[in-house]
């Protein structure tokens, strides 16, 4: 959809989400900005996510998604009929994450190319249209923190969560603080590998010769098996399924992602030391199929390091806006903290996830 064209009408409804762990205790909106669709959910101050919001995401120029984003948000705190709401709820902030380049920090989308935004001060154009404090960061960030805050690395100081669909995102949390490089860190992705006895796939579309995404995403995978087959595939699950049936080339391009992956894990152990790697996305629903080599082969690359345990995430489709409402409750959090801290009254300190910085008002 183009700036000016009639939007396809939004789609309410009640998917299935756990009570989440608000700490601030007030009514926050979680947006959770995709290639395709767009999320919007009321959270309640109880941490019950009351209505979830589903429309195709405005593209081809940022005004277009700042003015959908602010819609959704003036229109969350009223319901809807598929969850009706005691009467109108008055969010206290909104946390918003989008795919691409993000400058958490700061709040500005530096590079997001599927939805035509490049250098966009988002959070501040959010909040002078909401009047709201707006948190923003990453997809695959988000993804991470809702994990380490309340699925598969929760209890972990340092995890890494790889989110893996179409393409290959990361977060990386290191002694309780989620690292984001100003924007440009955790594209694990694109990190450079080759595996030995193995010709590259194609080039990467950020012109890298041999990225991890090439060998180990789901678009990978059906890229790659088609390439050697000439028969196309509509994704990884039909090239997972295959192998199982005893084609020895989709055995083989499955198992040149998961020796990538593995590679990638490796690396991660001898830098990090994490105490869990998490696998999100798509292809995590492979199951055996994936963990059980992935873990083998993991194993028999490290030697004298920390083994990092592998385990498939605990959210799925609604991790973007678990992590979206988590990171606009922090975010209120830390300014009562700050407030009390101002004000001279004793406040608890704040450890482990709550350092992460929830981007400013």
């Amino acid at each position: 959809m183009s700036a000016g064209s009639t939007a396809a009408p939004a789609r309410t409804g009640r998917e299935r989400f756990p009570r989440l762990e608000l700490r601030a205790g007030r009514p926050v909106v979680a947006v959770d900005v995709g290639g395709t669709l767009t999320k919007t959910a009321l959270v309640d101050a109880d941490g019950e996510v009351r209505a979830v919001r589903s429309e195709p995401t405005a593209l081809g120029s940022a005004d277009a998604l700042l003015d959908q984003i602010a819609r959704a948000v003036a229109e969350a705190g009223a319901g809807s009929p598929d969850a009706p709401l005691d009467g109108p709820v008055a969010p206290a902030a909104v946390g918003v994450h989008v795919p691409g380049l993000v400058d958490d920090t700061r709040g500005v989308v530096l590079l997001a190319e599927n939805l035509g935004l490049r250098d966009v001060p988002l959070r501040e154009e959010l909040r002078a249209r909401t009047g709201l404090p707006v948190s923003l960061g990453n997809d695959a960030r988000g993804a991470g923190f809702a994990e380490f805050r309340m699925g598969a690395a929760r209890g972990a100081r340092t995890a890494v969560v790889i989110s893996i669909g179409t393409g290959i995102g990361a977060a990386v949390v290191v002694d309780g603080h989620l690292h984001d490089g100003d924007g440009f860190g955790c594209e694990l992705g694109h990190m450079p590998l080759l595996l030995p006895g193995r010709d590259g796939p194609a080039r990467c579309a950020c012109g890298g010769a041999s990225c991890l995404e090439q060998w180990a995403s789901a678009g990978g995978v059906a890229r790659n098996y088609a390439r050697a087959t000439g028969v196309p595939v509509t994704g990884a699950r039909e090239v997972f399924e295959a192998a199982a049936a005893g084609d020895a080339t989709a055995a083989a391009v499955v198992d040149d992602g998961v020796d990538a992956l593995a590679l990638a894990v490796a690396q991660l152990a001898t830098v990090l030391a994490p105490e869990v790697v998490v696998v999100a996305g798509g292809l995590s629903r492979a199951g055996d199929a994936l963990f059980v080599p992935l873990r083998e082969r993991v194993e028999a690359m490290l030697t004298f390091h920390r083994r990092p345990r592998v385990e498939p995430a605990r959210f799925g489709d609604g991790a973007g806006v678990i992590a979206s409402a988590l990171r606009a409750d922090e975010l209120l959090e830390r300014h009562r903290l700050e407030a009390a801290a101002l004000a001279g009254s004793p406040v608890d300190g704040v450890d482990g996830v709550d350092g992460v910085d929830g981007g400013g008002w």
